[in-house]
């Protein structure tokens, strides 16, 4: 216990049982909805649209930016001996772990005995400091930190569209630059079949962003200079041109699901399909949601695993041998780098 009301965050989702469990419940309704709302808070709107802020949105701007201020303090060596993370990677996280308490007491309104409890998320959200990588769990531990916002009250669906376009946009600007500092592994086997080596989320968002546009459709994405143009308007192309800048050839090669989605006719379309496939590649995944953490805010589900006892950490399944923690990956931005030191270039996808 963190305070009066308040859990520290811990794993219960530990068996095919605890996930049937979990897909029926309140707690995933909770997770979900609150994802649906910002993703239906974005649809129309662009990264640069008008939207209000409030002391707390611009307090947890700061901490992010104060976040990414600490990449800074710990350079990555110029070591190219290995494709895989890189061992910096522990004296940033090691300090984010240090000030991500101070942050979150700052953040107007934050009660005292929820500090820690709604640290735990913003730690996670920076990926895995032993193995050195990072996927859409930790992506899902942004989203866990926001909620615990909402569930605070620190927050309303009035702000969330500047939840999207102002925190998570700016969250993903700053994971971005610990992956390429880093050269975070993907945590899992699905960089080739899957959306991104990374991220999930950007997509879902960017496609509502752009289901409303009168001219772009997801066929754009093959046009270079589309992206050039609207990459920093829309988190979807974004995404595309950052997964250009790292890996060569077409999308059909490196990247079939993406070149799959391009042949849809309406932005709207995949927008419904972002929303069903985070449900079925994320949420109802042992491999992702038994690294998924429950406290008071975001409670576990009835009839799950007990929690660990103290000083224990629940037990891990490595099941489905690439999907987990099992395999490591290399990284294709340490692979872009190893060729060009001085700045992201097109490699070979291999």
């Amino acid at each position: 216990m963190t305070g009066e009301g308040s859990i520290l965050p811990v794993r219960r989702i530990v068996t095919p049982k605890d996930l049937e469990i979990f897909k029926e419940s309140k707690s995933k309704d909770q997770i979900f909805g609150f994802i649906k709302a910002l993703n239906e808070a974005v649809i129309g709107q662009p990264n640069d649209a008008q939207h209000e802020s409030t002391p707390v949105i611009d307090s947890v701007a700061e901490a992010l930016q104060t976040i990414a201020g600490i990449i800074k303090k710990h350079p990555a060596s110029d070591d190219k001996a290995s494709r895989f993370g890189k061992p910096e990677f522990h004296d940033f996280y090691d300090e984010v772990k240090q000030v991500a308490p101070g942050l979150v007491r700052a953040i107007p309104g934050m009660p005292e005995s929820y500090v820690d409890e709604v640290s735990t998320y913003l730690i996670e959200s920076w990926g895995n400091r032993t193995r050195i990588d990072y996927g859409s769990g930790h992506e899902l531990n942004f989203i866990a930190f926001l909620l615990c916002l909402r569930e605070l009250e620190l927050i309303t669906p009035d702000n969330y569209k500047a939840v999207v376009l102002k925190l998570f946009l700016g969250y993903l600007k700053a994971i971005r630059k610990v992956q390429t500092m880093y050269w975070l592994e993907p945590a899992g086997s699905h960089g080739v079949w899957g959306l991104d080596d990374y991220h999930f989320l950007p997509f879902m968002f960017g496609s509502a962003q752009l289901s409303t546009h009168k001219h772009l459709r997801p066929v754009s994405i093959h046009d270079t200079d589309i992206l050039d143009m609207y990459a920093d308007k829309y988190m979807y192309l974004s995404c595309i041109k950052f997964i250009n800048s790292v890996k060569t050839a077409s999308l059909r090669w490196h990247s079939p699901l993406l070149d799959d989605i391009s042949g849809v006719k309406k932005w709207s379309k995949v927008n419904e399909g972002m929303i069903k496939m985070y449900d079925v590649e994320v949420l109802n995944k042992l491999p992702i949601i038994q690294h998924f953490m429950f406290g008071s805010l975001i409670p576990a589900p009835e009839g799950v695993s007990d929690p660990p006892k103290a000083g224990e950490e629940a037990p891990h399944v490595h099941n489905n041998w690439g999907d987990c923690c099992g395999i490591k990956l290399p990284s294709a931005i340490a692979a872009s780098k190893m060729q060009h030191s001085n700045e992201l270039r097109p490699i070979p996808f291999d």
